[in-house]
């Protein structure tokens, strides 16, 4: 497997310690001239007020695609504060060149009654819909796997998407790290636009006590099967990116964070590789 075939792609979470210039030329230096950004940095765009062409302006500047803005919060709780939230990023992303908006899903407990959870979709893909359709823009539905989560299942965002005739513009956020929590056999690779990618090398923790402080980059201690939820994605089909997204606090601190992340890129070649021959 030639890693030609693989489209990696940098999220800001993977060194959000840089500004976000010097993140796409982090990104530039790696070779992976693909990125998801966040609103959700402080003291960092988008949060510190940097403007959508002067996102698109460093974009271009550094020959960098943003594959999406990460992410709407609480999607699947609407109402008319989330309506303005959405229209507000959803033409952010038109502005600043992004092609898609990341959907996260509530992951507070409320809503996480079997009764409910689809309909709450529903209703705020209904919302999203015109929105999203308007600018252009896709959705990318991101389920939690933590059990407080209000739409922890695939199949039932799926269902959503279906109640709304939303193929068209929504598709799946594959998270390797949620999917393990979430225990969930289903993948959907025909409806997957994006998958992050972390690992967790602890061998202490427990499944049900997996938080994103413990996501690491992927590597040979990982406990998520990356490699295995990557391949089988792949044999159904999916060819899309493959976004860094490790969340630990160490990761803010690495001498070389492009190192890191170009070995893990290596791991992640090197096993695939491995589970083809």
């Amino acid at each position: 497997m030639s890693a030609l075939l693989l489209d990696f792609a940098i999220n800001h979470m993977s060194a959000p310690q840089l500004m976000l210039a010097d993140f796409l030329s982090f990104a530039r230096g790696l070779q992976v001239p693909r990125v998801e950004i966040r609103n959700d940095i402080a003291g960092n765009a988008i949060l510190d007020g940097t403007a959508a062409p002067e996102v698109r302006r460093l974009a271009a500047e550094n020959d960098v695609a943003i594959i999406s803005i990460n992410a709407l919060q609480q999607f699947n709780h609407w109402s008319a504060t989330r309506a303005n939230e959405a229209e507000a990023l959803v033409a952010y992303c038109a502005e600043s060149g992004a092609k898609a908006l990341v959907l996260v899903a509530d992951n507070t407990g409320q809503g996480i009654d079997s009764d409910v959870r689809v309909e709450n979709a529903v209703e705020s893909l209904h919302g999203l819909l015109p929105i999203l359709r308007r600018f252009g823009i896709v959705g990318l539905v991101e389920c939690l796997g933590f059990e407080t989560c209000s739409l922890r299942s695939k199949k039932e965002a799926v269902a959503a998407i279906d109640r709304v005739n939303g193929r068209d513009v929504f598709r799946l956020t594959h998270d390797t790290f949620h999917h393990h929590l979430a225990g969930e056999p289903g993948l959907f690779p025909e409806l997957t636009g994006l998958v992050h990618i972390s690992g967790v090398d602890d061998p202490a923790v427990a499944v049900g006590d997996m938080r994103d402080g413990h996501r690491v980059l992927v590597g040979p201690g990982d406990r998520l099967d990356n490699i295995g939820q990557i391949a089988a994605l792949r044999r159904g089909g999916y060819r899309g990116p493959l976004s860094f997204e490790p969340f630990a606090e160490e990761l803010r601190h690495l001498a070389d964070p492009a190192a890191a992340v170009r070995k893990s890129m290596n791991f992640v070649i090197d096993g695939l590789k491995a589970r083809a021959a």
